[in-house]
């Protein structure tokens, strides 16, 4: 008895440890910023067959060969007051390392700009799960990077309240939130680097 109450003792300790541990990784992932969402794609075979869908109410994006998702995305859509425009355009502009030209806010980085009406594109930034932009398409850093590389220009964009793919691939999509995720610092933010680790799918250390 006296050789393995010590053993148990011990290994009672190491599940609480590993408890904890799990724990805590637990609440280091309960924020779901945009920042770790890494959507999968499959590879475009025919550019001239993509293009992309937006459903404003669910705040989802999808990538499109016909009729095959190739890549879908959590977004974040204008407001009530500064709504996303409906219909069907094309993306006729991009921009890898565009920045704000107007102000306030003017400078910050707007990375994988895809302009589908004068003002407004689809590019990286903060994602949140209610509409809270001026009207451009708010994507997660890595979902940006590769719809700017899947999306030839001239792609059609359309743009409707909801789509067929709301209620399959969807609703397997993640509820992002990067509301309490806090702001880098500006002086990274005007610097080039925002833009280099555009290019690997990330923003600052996140």
């Amino acid at each position: 008895m006296k050789a393995t109450t010590p053993r148990r003792l011990l290994q009672a300790i190491a599940l609480v440890a590993v408890a904890a541990t799990m724990s805590s990784c637990a609440t280091k992932k309960r924020g779901n910023f945009s920042t770790s969402f890494d959507p999968p794609a499959k590879a475009v075979t025919n550019p001239s067959a993509v293009k992309v869908k937006l459903s404003t109410s669910a705040q989802r994006v999808y990538v499109m060969q016909g009729n095959e998702v190739l890549l879908a995305t959590p977004c974040s859509v204008g407001t009530a007051s500064t709504p996303t425009p409906h219909g069907t355009f094309r993306i006729y502009s991009k921009q890898a390392n565009r920045r704000r030209q107007s102000s306030p806010g003017a400078g910050y980085p707007m990375s994988f700009w895809m302009e589908f009406k004068t003002a407004y594109g689809m590019h990286w930034g903060w994602v949140k799960p209610y509409p809270c932009t001026h009207g451009c398409v708010r994507l997660p850093i890595k979902s940006a990077q590769k719809i700017f590389s899947m999306v030839p220009q001239g792609a059609p964009l359309i743009i409707a309240s909801s789509h067929p793919e709301d209620a399959t691939i969807g609703k397997t999509l993640p509820v992002l939130d990067d509301s309490t995720l806090a702001d880098p610092p500006m002086n990274y933010m005007l610097s080039q680097q925002v833009f280099e680790d555009a290019k690997k799918g990330k923003i600052y250390t996140y």
